[in-house]
């Protein structure tokens, strides 16, 4: 991309602000839609308040751009009520403007597997979470199909990263850092796939710039699947602090937290995520887009350097 262009960005998670970042250091202009009007601040990235299921404002604000990226992130236990409006804004805005609609999604829409997941594997979830995501390609394929938009999707694992949401939480680092036990929702000790949020943001840009990537999903770059005790047991390694034991919640404790936690109540659709082999293929993604994922002592490090800074901050104000 040699000229400068205009993105929309809707959502400014650790994904969001990722690929703003990405494009707006290509030289080009970057407007992020958020409720609240939050995101980078930053020169070339213009902040926008609005809600991401008002079709016309959206489309509005898409008029112009290149692409229009969904990095949306409802509240996890209201997928099936917030989801189906934004998606069709977002598609109704790309329809409208022409831009290129890149959507960054999950492994949900596969459901429970036997094998290592590629884009072809059927999307057999039956999960509500699952069955909106699935749902929401589907329309976006269908539309693509029809020639009236360009659709592409990624989809990543579990995130590591900055900010990211994902087992592996800040807090759950700020515990290990303090050499306190880490404390995981799953069985420790199965592989499980992990991606870096900048990866998945590299693979969403790369994926809307590249016209053989429309219309099909990818699956982002991402690490060799490990055990969630040896990410912990490397996190401690690159932070230079002892390893500390990794310990599954109870089942018991995560029951009662249903009771106040919406997040915990929507675990049980997920589980077979965190109890049985988790692996996502992702050598067609490298093949066609040349991406390879971020080296994972990087990864790693990124997440221990943004947590220290946070606490060296609050130390000094």
């Amino acid at each position: 991309m040699s000229q400068q262009q205009l993105h929309v960005v809707v959502g400014a998670g650790a994904v969001g602000t990722a690929v703003a970042g990405l494009l707006a250091d290509a030289g080009h202009t970057v407007r992020v839609v958020t409720r609240s009007g939050s995101g980078p601040r930053r020169d070339g990235v213009e902040l926008v308040a609005a809600d991401a299921a008002d079709g016309a404002r959206l489309t509005d604000l898409a008029r112009g751009a290149t692409a229009l990226y969904n990095c949306a992130n409802p509240p996890y236990h209201r997928w099936a009520t917030d989801w189906p409006p934004i998606a069709a804004a977002l598609l109704g805005a790309a329809e409208s403007s022409g831009a290129v609609l890149a959507t960054v999604s999950n492994l949900y829409v596969y459901g429970p597997v036997d094998a290592p997941m590629t884009e072809s594997t059927p999307m057999a979830a039956t999960g509500t979470k699952g069955r909106v995501r699935r749902q929401m390609w589907l329309d976006a394929l269908a539309a693509h199909e029809a020639g009236r938009v360009r659709a592409t999707e990624v989809r990543g694992s579990d995130y590591l990263g900055p900010h990211a949401q994902s087992q592996i939480t800040e807090g759950t680092l700020k515990r290990m850092l303090a050499g306190k036990a880490a404390y995981v929702i799953g069985e420790p000790d199965v592989v499980h796939t992990w991606t870096a949020t900048r990866d998945a943001a590299r693979t969403l840009v790369a994926a809307a710039a590249t016209e053989q990537a429309w219309g099909r999903p990818w699956h982002v770059p991402s690490h060799d699947a490990v055990p969630v005790r040896q990410v912990v047991a490397d996190m401690c390694r690159v932070a230079g602090v002892p390893a500390v034991d990794v310990r599954r919640i109870p089942g018991l404790v995560r029951s009662a937290g249903r009771a106040f936690v919406p997040f915990l109540r929507e675990l049980p659709e997920v589980m077979h995520q965190h109890e049985r082999p988790w692996v996502m293929d992702s050598s067609a993604a490298r093949a066609t887009l040349g991406l390879e994922p971020t080296p994972w002592d990087d990864v790693l490090r990124g997440m221990v350097d943004a947590v220290r800074g946070e606490q060296q901050g609050r130390r000094a104000a």
